[in-house]
């Protein structure tokens, strides 16, 4: 498991007059190597998308298009990170609760991952989730 902390990390934007371009490549600017991507989009201004949490699974987070919050948890403390720009991601680390919420209209989430769908590695249950933190610690 990663002892990382969640961090909004920078990736390259190359410049041009037809358009910008950024790169996320695995173990260089995602500390992680990628097994999975999704997105997730058409989602009303305003509405939200219920929190959970990851067992074991590493997460690459940006925005695409338009701008949105991802709150992350720790089990003591939360933090909210605002989402506007495609040339930076926030990492977020395995046992963070994390929720997604102020949604613009548009708005295109890209998330990455360590890890193929597994369901089991959810935690839907956020008192499940406070649980095993004070049991980690």
């Amino acid at each position: 498991m990663s002892s990382r902390k969640p961090e909004l990390i920078s990736l390259p934007k190359i410049c041009d007059p037809r358009g910008n371009l950024s790169v996320i490549e695995s173990m260089d600017n995602v500390p992680f190597d990628i097994a999975r991507t999704y997105w997730i989009y058409d989602v009303p201004g305003g509405k939200h998308r219920d929190g959970h949490a990851f067992r074991s699974q590493q997460e690459f987070i940006v925005a695409l298009s338009g701008s949105f919050d991802v709150v992350l948890d720790n089990g003591a403390d939360e933090t909210r990170y605002h989402m506007a720009r495609s040339y930076y991601g926030l990492y977020v680390p395995p046992m963070t609760w994390r929720k997604i919420d102020n949604f613009s209209t548009n708005s295109v989430v890209l998330v990455i991952s360590d890890q193929k769908y597994d369901p089991s590695d959810y935690i839907e249950d956020y008192a499940e989730y406070k649980r095993l933190k004070q049991n980690d610690d």
